[in-house]
């Protein structure tokens, strides 16, 4: 059972695609999840996104579908994570499989930088 949760997560994680841009004040996360997902009790379609700080010292994230992809945005509450970072560098977002759905657990801005997902 925790080897198929472990395969799950790391599959998950595997499959998100992050690229590092810069906006006027923020970093931006820009990524193409391939499955649906929920974060704070949303459902989000697979798409392209955006992630974002709140504001630059905020531990609220907001993700935001480009491309018309709906909902539009959530804010989605963090706090710093308690546990390792992805095998990666890159930016990353980390998801956890629940019976049959994706719940967006972990933002990664860095390998030493994350944030776990409150829900």
């Amino acid at each position: 059972m925790r080897s198929t949760l472990t395969k799950s997560v790391i599959g998950a994680l595997a499959a998100v695609l992050l690229t590092a841009g810069v906006a006027s004040a923020a970093d931006v996360l820009e990524a193409k999840v391939p499955f649906p997902f929920v974060v704070s009790g949303r459902s989000f379609p697979a798409g392209q996104y955006t992630i974002e700080r709140a504001d630059s010292n905020s531990s609220v994230f907001v993700i935001r579908g480009a491309n018309g992809t709906a909902p539009v945005a959530a804010f989605v509450a963090t706090r710093p994570a308690d546990h390792h970072a992805p095998a990666s560098d890159m930016p990353a977002l980390q998801f956890k499989k629940s019976a049959n759905e994706y719940k967006l657990s972990a933002v990664w801005e860095s390998a030493n930088e994350g944030m776990d997902v409150m829900n």
